[in-house]
């Protein structure tokens, strides 16, 4: 063990022994003033934003939100960490699709690809058709993440998978990546409502005010404030205008990384740990193997097939399906064009290692997510916050309110869970107006999505890192600023509409 190794070490336990004394303490002071039947009072806010910091302040994410995890389970007094959280997370059926589905079957694949080449050659392929440089692929980037518009996880490994090669091949860094990716993942999803946010979010607001008895008039809600989404549209604007390289403002992480790679062609900056490893980046094709475009086509097609074109025409989608599928496509391919089975075990078991860690930060995320609900965070967020009630700025207050929440706890539908049933009802008494109840409920769904999306703990903001080969909190430090912008023009824009109309 290195000098280095054993400080961090030191650092970490140290830390740890100090967050462990600090919560305690919290707790045995009686803290927790406020505290009801719903939450623990400002000790619920403990855990997240105790993760939050320290992944921040220290750039390691694992030990952080494992911390968070531990603080939790002091505050609530359950000291069975792994049998009241972890195992009851890691064990849920929502984490095993994601692990089994997106982070096994999307590694395996990818690894699949470095033996036979296929991605590299469709890189190669698209760069002599369309792609002539850094903007051009960032552009091809950006359309993908518009038309891979089911939101979250779903997007993001579709669009990342697909333009990364060609991106990497063109020489656009990992954080501009990942920002292009993950900012047109849930914004166009609210924008684009060939999904399930509708059904979803029209579920959480019917019958909440007399505006919205049902599900329908929920429906209709969203679909009339889809021009007052301004948060998803100023991302998608900004993501559109840096492909461009016209965006006028860039914050200095991703101005670093731009010049970084402009000058010496690196994809990420050193020292960074991508979450995506070289089993998922490194090349390894057999000598006999010939290489061509259908081994590409084919996984991909399978994808797109199965997963999204079903949506179009039966209205449903077959996500967990389709990537599996898309997996033995592709096996059976390299074996039905002469590569060896053991090599193409071989490709399918180096993949699914180089999503590891991505699957652990995952899964400690999920976890926090389950301690968070146990404490009652977000509705103590909430209840601490409702009191603050200016007519004309509480669409702004509540995009705020959203976004703090969806920052804590890494979950737009999550905060749209707690957020709505609360929301409306309050925006109907202060002003029954609708055009003032739209624009209320557009801050909701903008707020969420900005929250969600530059949490180093939301599942979006992990996958868009691990398709795109980025190391994550490089990936959070630089989109920040250029979704804070938005964040910040949609709360003014908010704030004037509802002076100006109601």
């Amino acid at each position: 063990m290195n000098k280095n190794m054993k400080k961090q070490m030191k650092k970490w336990l140290l830390l740890t022994v100090g967050v462990v004394a600090f919560t305690f303490m919290l707790s045995s002071v009686g803290f927790a003033g406020g505290e009801s039947a719903e939450n623990y009072g400002i000790l619920s806010i403990v855990p997240p934003i105790l993760a939050l910091t320290l992944a921040f302040v220290t750039r390691q994410v694992v030990p952080a939100l494992f911390l968070g995890v531990v603080a939790g389970g002091i505050i609530t007094g359950n000291f069975d960490i792994v049998g009241e959280y972890l195992i009851p997370s890691l064990g849920s059926e929502g984490y095993a699709q994601i692990l089994l589905v997106y982070l096994w079957c999307l590694g395996g694949l990818i690894g699949i690809w470095t033996k036979t080449g296929g991605a590299q050659k469709f890189a190669k392929w698209a760069g002599k058709k369309m792609v002539r440089g850094r903007r051009s692929a960032k552009f091809f980037a950006w359309i993908m993440g518009v038309v891979f518009h089911q939101g979250g996880t779903i997007s993001t490994i579709l669009a990342g998978s697909t333009v990364r090669p060609i991106c990497d091949e063109a020489g656009v860094s990992h954080e501009e990546l990942s920002y292009i990716v993950d900012s047109t993942a849930s914004p166009i999803a609210t924008l684009i409502p060939f999904n399930a946010w509708p059904l979803y979010i029209a579920g959480l607001v019917a019958g909440t005010i007399p505006l919205i008895p049902d599900e329908s008039a929920g429906l209709d809600l969203f679909f009339s404030a889809i021009p007052y989404n301004f948060y998803a549209w100023i991302a998608i604007l900004f993501t559109f205008l840096l492909a461009m390289e016209k965006l006028p403002f860039i914050g200095s992480k991703m101005k670093k990384a731009i010049k970084r790679v402009k000058e010496t062609g690196k994809l990420n900056r050193d020292g960074a740990d991508p979450l995506a490893s070289e089993e998922l980046t490194d090349l390894d094709v057999p000598e006999d193997y010939n290489t061509t475009l259908i081994d590409f086509i084919v996984p991909i097609g399978t994808l797109l097939g199965v997963g999204v074109i079903p949506k179009f025409i039966v209205g449903d989608m077959y996500i967990p399906q389709a990537f599996m599928l898309s997996v033995l496509s592709a096996m059976v391919l390299a074996l039905f064009k002469g590569m060896e089975l053991d090599n193409v075990i071989d490709g399918f078991v180096d993949g699914a290692k180089g999503v590891t860690i991505g699957a652990i930060i995952l899964g400690l995320a999920v976890t926090l997510g389950n301690v968070s609900d146990s404490l009652g965070t977000a509705s103590y967020i909430v209840g601490a916050t409702e009191s603050i009630i200016i007519p004309v700025l509480l669409p702004a207050i509540y995009m705020v309110l959203c976004m703090f929440i969806a920052f804590s706890v890494g979950s737009s539908w999550g905060t749209y869970a707690v957020m709505f049933p609360i929301a409306m009802p309050l925006a109907y008494a202060v002003n029954p107006d609708p055009t003032f109840i739209t624009l209320c409920f557009a801050a909701v769904t903008g707020g969420s999505i900005y929250g969600d999306q530059v949490s180093p703990i939301s599942d979006t903001t992990i996958m868009s890192s691990l398709a795109c080969g980025a190391d994550l909190m490089d990936h959070v430090y630089s989109q920040i600023p250029q979704a804070s912008v938005a964040a910040g023009i949609s709360m003014v824009l908010y704030t004037i509409l509802t002076a100006i109309l109601c």
